[in-house]
């Protein structure tokens, strides 16, 4: 094989298969970095594990000062939650789209490439 095919065939299988494969890792860490399926599942828990307990006997007065509380921390921590995921998953897109571009732009560099030889030799 001489050195044009051996270049051909890194440019257009080799490393296009690194930047999708370092992209799907990209797009793995953002998800592990911001936990977004551990949100999901934790979503309607306590923020903070802030939680009141109900302590013995029956109070009405104490039961729905303590009802109260919980609902607000649970309230507040689905809040957080909806925020740390929309933040992730704006990441995410970011990133997808990022890695795409970078993608294409790597797969039209040659051509970019004798473009602008061209119109080099067309402007001397």
């Amino acid at each position: 094989m001489n050195i044009f095919f051996k270049w051909l065939s890194w440019h257009f299988f080799e490393v296009p298969g690194q930047i999708l494969t370092n992209l799907s890792n990209f797009l793995r860490f953002n998800i592990n970095y911001f936990s977004i399926p551990l949100l999901f599942k934790t979503f309607f828990s306590h923020w903070r594990r802030y939680e009141e307990s109900y302590g013995r006997g029956f109070d009405p007065k104490r039961y729905l000062q303590v009802f109260a509380g919980n609902m607000i921390s649970r309230i507040l921590g689905a809040i957080v939650r909806t925020a740390t995921i929309l933040i992730g998953l704006i990441f995410e897109i970011f990133i997808f789209f990022a890695g795409i571009l970078i993608f294409v732009i790597w797969l039209i560099l040659p051509l970019i490439l004798l473009v602008g030889i061209y119109f080099g030799f067309k402007f001397l």
